[in-house]
């Protein structure tokens, strides 16, 4: 099975028992999760912006405006942070203090580069939207040479990256095990509901397969 290196940016000190390195694990979070959080210092503030992302092997996709200050500042190779987290569940422990969440999680460092070559901004772009459902692609209008220009694709290579997850129940005391006090996990789990059509749709047009079938 293959790990991404430990590096002193990845590697996991705290409950490191719940550290995962693996390509497995890592990318299963990248592909599951629905967007990503980009970390980056700008004057000395640290700025956090959550985006749409996609996946194209060990390569990480953002795209934006072209006029957009975000995207223009993480395309000049400074190192920034890109972490995912998908909530599996509320851990409700006896006492206040061991109350915890079960998640699974990754962290990315890496250092952006401007996407000058029109296939893999193209391609870049179809991963992207693919990412929010499968397929969307083939189904919409792909864009015009117009909305390219004013299109900026940044792409951040998946190398120093590492996940933690977090299964089980409540972790107690041991004298708190003989409390009358209810505990347990509360599942949470992010699903899609019935589509709803768009008030301006062409009339007649019925909800497509891709669609209906996203979970």
């Amino acid at each position: 099975m293959k790990t991404f290196p430990i590096t002193e940016r990845t590697k996991i000190s705290r409950t490191a028992k719940r550290g995962d390195y693996t390509e497995e694990t890592i990318y299963s979070i990248l592909n599951e999760a629905v967007f990503c959080h980009v970390s980056y210092v700008e004057n000395g503030i640290p700025m956090t912006i959550p985006t749409g992302y996609g996946i194209i092997g060990n390569k990480l996709y953002l795209h934006g405006s072209v006029g957009g200050h975000f995207m223009r500042s993480i395309a000049d190779g400074r190192m920034v942070c890109i972490s995912v987290s998908i909530i599996d569940g509320l851990v409700l422990a006896r006492s206040a203090f061991h109350h915890s969440v079960n998640y699974r999680s990754v962290v990315i460092f890496g250092k952006g580069t401007k996407i000058d070559d029109e296939i893999e901004a193209w391609d870049g772009i179809k991963a992207i939207t693919d990412h929010f459902i499968p397929n969307r692609w083939d189904s919409v209008r792909e864009p015009s040479e117009s909305e390219m220009r004013k299109t900026i694709v940044i792409s951040f290579a998946i190398n120093e990256a590492s996940a933690k997850v977090r299964t089980g129940g409540p972790i107690d005391e041991e004298a708190d095990y003989d409390l009358p006090i209810w505990a347990g996990v509360v599942p949470l789990k992010l699903t899609a509901g019935e589509p709803i059509d768009d008030e301006k749709l062409m009339h007649g047009l019925s909800v497509p397969q891709h669609v209906l079938d996203y979970r």
